[in-house]
């Protein structure tokens, strides 16, 4: 069984001074780790880091996000992911290094309005991050209701190996796209919308709380001891 220890954590915090390897968000200072941010702290078998709970969403190469087009030229996309940075889509992200502007019309593919699930395949902060669709399961979203929280809290609520999102997903019948700039899109019936809602909630409120897997499982009348990978709340 794989425990997972967390805490509640603000700059400055002792979190442990035990002999692990400092990950994220932390500082090591005579074998002592401290946090560096406020957030939940996580001590794992690979060493200690912060998730932090609060902060806009930056940006990081290979992360899934879920934007929404908001301009198109000849050549690219502009879209909104919810950070201080716009995105830009290049039209052979999508098409493919055959494409020509002479017989592909962007519109055609994409128009403003539409929801994408994107991978972000380049960033360094000097310039706007790019995005790309040439993947399997990108590219449009069709349907489904759309929610935004915390970009920080995410983690959490996709879980250790995607176990919180599991556990929503099963107890309410719905699916979920799960975007790291903080946007999800449940795509279900209305009922079971509202109930995923409500447990995402939950957890964006929660997030520091080292029982909240059990708080929802019970919110969702799911009764198993633990999740299907062995991840319990310490």
């Amino acid at each position: 069984m794989v425990v997972i220890k967390r805490k509640y954590v603000i700059p400055g915090d002792l979190i442990t001074d035990k002999n692990y390897k400092p990950l994220s968000n932390v500082i090591k200072i005579d074998d002592k780790i401290y946090s560096t941010r406020i957030g939940l702290a996580e001590i794992t078998k690979e060493g200690v880091k912060v998730i932090p709970l609060s902060g806009p969403y930056i940006p990081k190469v290979n992360d899934l996000v879920i934007g929404k087009i908001v301009n198109y030229s000849a050549f690219a996309w502009e879209v909104d992911i919810n950070s201080c940075f716009s995105a830009y889509l290049p039209a052979q992200n999508v098409f493919g290094k055959e494409f020509s502007t002479s017989k592909d019309a962007l519109s055609k593919k994409l128009t403003i309005g539409d929801l994408i699930l994107a991978r972000i395949v380049s960033f360094d902060r000097t310039k706007d991050p790019i995005l790309s669709l040439v993947e399997q399961g990108l590219g449009k979203i069709f349907n489904g209701e759309i929610v935004r929280i915390t970009p920080m809290k995410i983690p959490r609520l996709i879980g250790k190996k995607g176990s919180m999102m599991k556990t929503i997903e099963k107890g309410t019948g719905t699916k979920l796209i799960i975007g790291q700039n903080g946007v999800i899109v449940i795509k279900g019936e209305p009922q079971s919308i509202l109930r995923a809602i409500e447990a995402i909630k939950m957890i964006e409120e929660g997030a520091h709380m080292q029982d909240l897997t059990q708080k929802i499982r019970d919110f969702l009348g799911i009764r198993e001891k633990e999740d299907e990978d062995g991840e319990t709340d310490q």
